[in-house]
C-alpha cells in the first residue's frame, strides 16, 4: 500500500486583501502539515482573491501577489509538504491565471489555466489569455522577490504535471472540470494519479450536485484522485463562494468539508491508498488501450516522495462517505445568510435596516438575516474566535458581554420599520410585528400618510391638480403615480432611518439598507425605480418567488419563526391601493401573469437563449392542453412587452446574491440593452403568422374576440409609450408597465 495523507481547503479570501488573504493561507498550511498532510491545495487566485476583477490589469496585482508568495516561501511552511497555491502570473507579456507547485521553499511547477471561464458571471478572457500551447513547457525567469530567497532563478512553465519518486501530481482549474474535453482524461491516461482543482465556484441554487457529480464521473471513467479546493464567502461581490471542499477516490467522496461555514479557514484532509488507483485503471481494457497511445504530456521530475510506509496497524484509507446535500431551502437560509455576515462585518457597519411589511419578500429577507443571527452564536457556542471577535465589535459590547443568543444578537443588529400607510392593512402590520418579536429584532411602526399628504399638496399647489386612484375615478398616469410616491417615500425613509438609528440609540456606526425584491419581480419589472428596490444590498434578489415560498414553509417549522407560515399563505400583494369591498390589489393580477410563468419565462429567455418566436414555440409544447396557441402568443407577446418597457430598472437594481441562472441582473450577469423596440414588430408577426397557420391547419373557427385581444396587446398605451421613450433617456418612467412598487412597505 502507498499511503498519502492529502490535505484541501474552503479559504474565505477577500479581494486585494493580500494580508488577511495570507493570513488565511498559512494558517490553512499549517494546519495541513499538523494533520500530517504531504501535499495542499488551494482556491484558484487565493493570494489576491478571485474577484479583483480589473484590478487584475494593474501590474501592483500581479507584483504583490508574488511578495506574499515569497513570504510563504522563505517562512518554512512548504518545507515537507507540496503546497499547490493560486496567483495571477505574467508570463512573456501576457498575464495568466496560474497554479504553483512549490515545496522545500523552491517552486516546483507552474501552471497556467488552459480553459477560461467567460459566461454568465465570469469574465477571464478580459483580464487572463488561456494557455494556447498544449503539452509544452517553457522556461520562466522568477522575479527578484523569488530568486533572492534561495537562489532559484527559473522553473518550468505551462501545461505539466509534476512527478515525483512514488507518484504524480497535476492540476486543474475550475472551469476546467467542466468543460467538454477536461484536462483530466488526458492526465490520467498519462498515469497522473492525484489531480487538484484550485477552484472559485460561487454558489447557485441545486449546483452542488453538478459539482459532485463532474468529479465522481472524471474518476470513475478513469481512476484517480481529486482534489477539490474552493473560496468560501462574500470576496467583495454579488456571488458567494460556497466551498465544499473534497476528495473523491475512483468515484467515491472519501472527505467533504462544509458547504455554508463561518470559518475563514477550513482543512479537509484524507488518507488514499495510491495503489488502489493502479488497480481500478488496470482492470480496464480500454482505459490500458487509450493510454498506450495518448499523447505525451511533460512533466517536471522531483526527488521527493509523497507516500510513507504502510504500518497494518496504525494506517488505514480513508472510507467513502455519503455525500451531503442541502435541499434548496437549506441553501436558501444559509448561502445569504453567510453572504450577509461576511458583507456586514467587512463593510464596517453596525447592523441591518430593513423596512419589514409582513409579506413573502421583506419577511424572507428578515428570515435570512435571523438564520445568519443563528449561525453566528452557534459558531461562537464551537469556539469560533474570529466570529466572536467580529460580533463584540458589531454588536458593541462592552466589558465581559458576549451574545448569548440569536434574538439578543438580532436586537442589537436588525433594525425593522414597518411603514404603513392608509392603504396599508392590519394583518400586514401584525404579521410584521409577529416576525420581527420571533428573530428578535428591533421593530417600529410609523405612518408614511403625513409626508405622502405634504407631497400632494405640493403637487396640487403648483398644479392645481389632485390626483386620484382608480378606484376613486383615477386615471392609470394617477393612479402609478400615487403608488409610486408611497414607494419612494418609504426608500427616503429607510436611508433615514438607517443613518440615525443608531445615533438616536448613542451608538456610533451605521446601518445598511436591505432590499427585497425578488428576480421574477426584476425580470418583468415589477418594481419602481429608485423605491425601496433601492438598498445597499439584496440577499434575495436573485431567488425566485415560487423557492421564496416553500423557503418561508420550511423556514416557519426549522427557524423557529411560525409567523412565515401566515406570511406564506397570505396572497402577495403591494397595498399600494385604497381597499374596497369590491377590490383587492393582488401581484398576479397586476402583473398578468402568474410567479410560475414568470419563472419559466425567466428560464427560456436566459437559460434556453430563447427569443420571442422560440418561447413561443417551447410554450406551445410545454403547454398543449393548457393554453391554445393563440393564448400562448398573448402571454409570450405581453411578457416580452413588459420585459422590455422595463430593462432600464435592470440597470439601477442594488447589488444583490447571485442564487438563480435567469437572473436578469444588469451589471454583471446579463448584459442586454435597456432601450427597446416594444413593439416587436418582426417578431410578433412571425408568431401570428405560426398562430394562423396553426387555425388554417386544424380548420377551426377563429377566435376572433381572442385575435382582436391580442392586436390590441401588441398597441402600448400611450402611457406605456411615453415611459419607454422616458426610460431610454435615462428618466425615470413612472408609468412604466404598471410596476408594483413599495416593496418592504
Amino acid at each position: 500500500m502507498r499511503l498519502v495523507k492529502l490535505a484541501t481547503c474552503n479559504l474565505n479570501q477577500w479581494a486585494m486583501d493580500f494580508t488577511g488573504n495570507l493570513a488565511r493561507i498559512c494558517s490553512s498550511i499549517e494546519k495541513a502539515r499538523q494533520a500530517g498532510a504531504v501535499y495542499r491545495i488551494g482556491p484558484e487566485l487565493e493570494i489576491c482573491g478571485y474577484g479583483c476583477e480589473d484590478h487584475f490589469l494593474e501590474l501592483d496585482t500581479c507584483t504583490h501577489s508574488w511578495e506574499c508568495l515569497g513570504e510563504i516561501l522563505k517562512s518554512g511552511l512548504t518545507d515537507g509538504i507540496v503546497c499547490d497555491i493560486g496567483l495571477p502570473v505574467q508570463q512573456g507579456g501576457v498575464r495568466y491565471n496560474c497554479r504553483a507547485f512549490c515545496l522545500n521553499g523552491r517552486i516546483l511547477l507552474i501552471r497556467p489555466k488552459l480553459f477560461l471561464a467567460n459566461d454568465g458571471n465570469y469574465r477571464e478572457l478580459r483580464w487572463f489569455a488561456a494557455w494556447k500551447h498544449s503539452h509544452e513547457l517553457v522556461e520562466f525567469q522568477l522575479p527578484e522577490v523569488i530568486s533572492a530567497i534561495r537562489g532559484q532563478k527559473t522553473v518550468s512553465f505551462g501545461d505539466g504535471y509534476v512527478q515525483f519518486l512514488d507518484t504524480s501530481v497535476a492540476s486543474e482549474t475550475c472551469e476546467e472540470l467542466f468543460t467538454p474535453n477536461s484536462p483530466h482524461s488526458s492526465l490520467a491516461l498519462n498515469g497522473v494519479e492525484i489531480i487538484g482543482n484550485g477552484s472559485g465556484s460561487h454558489h447557485q441554487l441545486r449546483k452542488l450536485n453538478t459539482r459532485l457529480e463532474l468529479m465522481q464521473h472524471a474518476t470513475s471513467k478513469a481512476g484517480g484522485v481529486y482534489m477539490y479546493a474552493n473560496q468560501q464567502g462574500c470576496d467583495g461581490g454579488r456571488l458567494y463562494y460556497d466551498g465544499c471542499a473534497c476528495i473523491v477516490v475512483n468515484g467515491d467522496v472519501v472527505a467533504q468539508g462544509s458547504q455554508f461555514s463561518l470559518q475563514d479557514v477550513e482543512v479537509v484532509t484524507a488518507i488514499v491508498d495510491l495503489d488502489t488507483v493502479v488497480s481500478y485503471r488496470g482492470a480496464g481494457s480500454s482505459l490500458r488501450e487509450q493510454a498506450s497511445q495518448v499523447s505525451q504530456i511533460p512533466f517536471v521530475k522531483v526527488d521527493f516522495t509523497l507516500s510513507e510506509p504502510c504500518n497494518l496497524l496504525t494506517s488505514f484509507p480513508t472510507l467513502p462517505i455519503e455525500v451531503r446535500y442541502h435541499i434548496p431551502q437549506e441553501e436558501i437560509a444559509l448561502g445569504p445568510a453567510c453572504w450577509l455576515w461576511d458583507y456586514l462585518r467587512r463593510s464596517g457597519a453596525t447592523g441591518y435596516f430593513l423596512p419589514l411589511s409582513g409579506g413573502a419578500d421583506s419577511s424572507s429577507v428578515a428570515a435570512i438575516v435571523g438564520s445568519m443571527c443563528q449561525l453566528v452564536i452557534k459558531a461562537i457556542q464551537e469556539g469560533n474566535e474570529q466570529v466572536l471577535s467580529d460580533a463584540l465589535r458589531i454588536g458593541q459590547y462592552k466589558g465581559n458581554e458576549k451574545p448569548e443568543s440569536a434574538e439578543a444578537f438580532a436586537g442589537r443588529l436588525l433594525h425593522t420599520t414597518y411603514m404603513g400607510s392608509e392603504n396599508s392593512s392590519d394583518e400586514t402590520r401584525k404579521r410584521a410585528e409577529q416576525l420581527a418579536k420571533e428573530i428578535g429584532a428591533s421593530h417600529l411602526n410609523i405612518k408614511i400618510d403625513i409626508v405622502v399628504s405634504a407631497l400632494l399638496t405640493l403637487f396640487s399647489s403648483v398644479t392645481g391638480r389632485m390626483p386620484r386612484y382608480k378606484v376613486d375615478g383615477g386615471s392609470h398616469t394617477e393612479n402609478l403615480a400615487l403608488q409610486n410616491i408611497q414607494a419612494r417615500i418609504r426608500m427616503v425613509l429607510a436611508f433615514m432611518f438607517a443613518s440615525l438609528l443608531p445615533w438616536i440609540r448613542k451608538k456610533p456606526g451605521f446601518l445598511l439598507v436591505l432590499g427585497s425584491a425578488n428576480v421574477d419581480e426584476g425580470l418583468r419589472g415589477y418594481l419602481t425605480k429608485y423605491d425601496c428596490s433601492s438598498a445597499d444590498v439584496n440577499p434575495i434578489g436573485g431567488i425566485s418567488k415560487q423557492d421564496l415560498r416553500t423557503f418561508l414553509k420550511w423556514g416557519g417549522a426549522n427557524l423557529g419563526y411560525p409567523s412565515l407560515l401566515l406570511v406564506e399563505a397570505a396572497p402577495p400583494t403591494a397595498e399600494l391601493e385604497p381597499i374596497r369591498e369590491n377590490y383587492t390589489q393582488l401581484d398576479e393580477i397586476d402583473m398578468g401573469m402568474t410567479y410560475e410563468e414568470l419563472s419559466m419565462y425567466g428560464r427560456l429567455r436566459k437559460v434556453f437563449q430563447c427569443g420571442p418566436v422560440s418561447m413561443f414555440k417551447h410554450l406551445c409544447h410545454r403547454w398543449q392542453g393548457k393554453y391554445s396557441p393563440r393564448e400562448v402568443a398573448v402571454k409570450v407577446k405581453d411578457f416580452f412587452r413588459y420585459y422590455s418597457m422595463n430593462r432600464h430598472k435592470m440597470t439601477t437594481l442594488t447589488p444583490s446574491y447571485h442564487a438563480e441562472n435567469y437572473s436578469p441582473e444588469d451589471n454583471r450577469f446579463d448584459l442586454r440593452q435597456f432601450l427597446y423596440n416594444t413593439r416587436w414588430p418582426w417578431q410578433f408577426r412571425k408568431i401570428d403568422d405560426l398562430v394562423q397557420m396553426n387555425d388554417d391547419a386544424s380548420d377551426g373557427p377563429v377566435d376572433s374576440a381572442a385575435l382582436q385581444e391580442a392586436v390590441n396587446r401588441q398597441k402600448p398605451t400611450d402611457a406605456e409609450a411615453a415611459a419607454t421613450t422616458a426610460a431610454g433617456f435615462g428618466v425615470p418612467a413612472a408609468a412604466a408597465g404598471n410596476p408594483k412598487t413599495g416593496k418592504g412597505v
